[in-house]
């Protein structure tokens, strides 16, 4: 009986001491090598789709060593070590590096004296979280410009997050049907307007209104159907815009386009700009007006 009762004590002060230990420790996620080149794969996938012209991407674990890099067809040599010194920064900051940008750009120069195997403040570095807790960092250089590296990053990043969605059962949703009546219409083209608006969906419908050449535009997320209801212009897609300058999120502005293909549009027509595909109403005939539907 009294070996009984021993061996029941030591058991429980066993048990005890084991609660006691998982209570001051957590479980903690980590990236692996296949989980890194999942990152990967989502990163190129988008480049592909949006015609991205090259890049490099590499992703670090959480301790902000390289586990897995990939370079894309005609990106610069030097791009490999700007992309892990983007996934280092973001991981070890636990922040984008497009946050340390701007902070430089707004005048706190202080921090460019930071140890460049530690930091590097360029847009295009993004952490990789998982259940909440950051699991590596990665990094992209190379592609058409910084946003658009910091694109490529954040669609490597979000892979676990888009698996997560997709694995939940989500409940069905009905979309309304939306109607304009004539009057409506009418009155959104005499001014050009925004029709629908983007939310809660993936499109925006503008009736839009020209009666003058405008600027060249590049969307970088946004493609363009445009479907013309009245007039002639002068269209050019393609080619190099010229002078241009970002003038918001995911919008470039340039005083014309340099080559490209030139078309008269009339009406009737269609056509269909992918994103990132520089395009410009280099001349309008009168009052211009056309449906534009905006897919993201």
């Amino acid at each position: 009986m009294k070996k009984t009762i021993q061996t029941i004590a030591v058991a429980l002060i066993l048990l005890s001491v084991s609660l006691m230990a998982n209570a001051q420790t957590v479980e903690k996620k980590s990236l692996t090598i296949d989980g890194a080149k999942k990152v990967i794969a989502a990163a190129v996938a988008y480049a592909k789709k949006n015609n991205a012209p090259g890049g490099v991407i590499a992703v670090v674990d959480e301790g902000g060593n390289l586990m897995a890099l990939e370079r894309l067809d005609g990106t610069f040599a030097a791009g490999a070590n700007i992309s892990i010194g983007k996934a280092r920064t973001a991981v070890l900051f636990k922040r984008p590096t497009k946050a340390f940008e701007d902070i430089i750009k707004n005048g706190r120069t202080a921090m460019v004296a930071l140890p460049d195997a530690y930091f590097t403040p360029l847009q295009g570095g993004v952490p990789i979280t998982v259940d909440g807790q950051i699991v590596g960092g990665v990094g992209v250089s190379g592609a058409s410009s910084a946003q658009q590296d910091e694109e490529l990053a954040m669609a490597g990043a979000g892979v676990f997050s888009a698996e997560m969605k997709t694995s939940e059962t989500m409940p069905a949703t009905k979309s309304p049907v939306l109607f304009f009546d004539a009057s409506q219409v009418n009155a959104s083209f005499s001014k050009g307007a925004v029709l629908l608006d983007g939310t809660d969906r993936n499109y925006m419908v503008h009736t839009s209104r020209r009666d003058k050449p405008g600027r060249a535009e590049i969307h970088t997320l946004d493609t363009d159907i445009l479907y013309v209801m009245q007039g002639t212009a002068t269209f050019v897609t393609g080619g190099t815009a010229v002078e241009a300058k970002e003038i918001a999120a995911n919008e470039i502005r340039g005083s014309r386009i340099d080559g490209g293909d030139t078309r008269q549009l009339k009406k009737g027509d269609v056509i269909i700009v992918p994103n990132n595909t520089p395009h410009w109403f280099k001349d309008v005939s009168g009052e211009f007006l056309y449906y534009t539907i905006k897919v993201r």
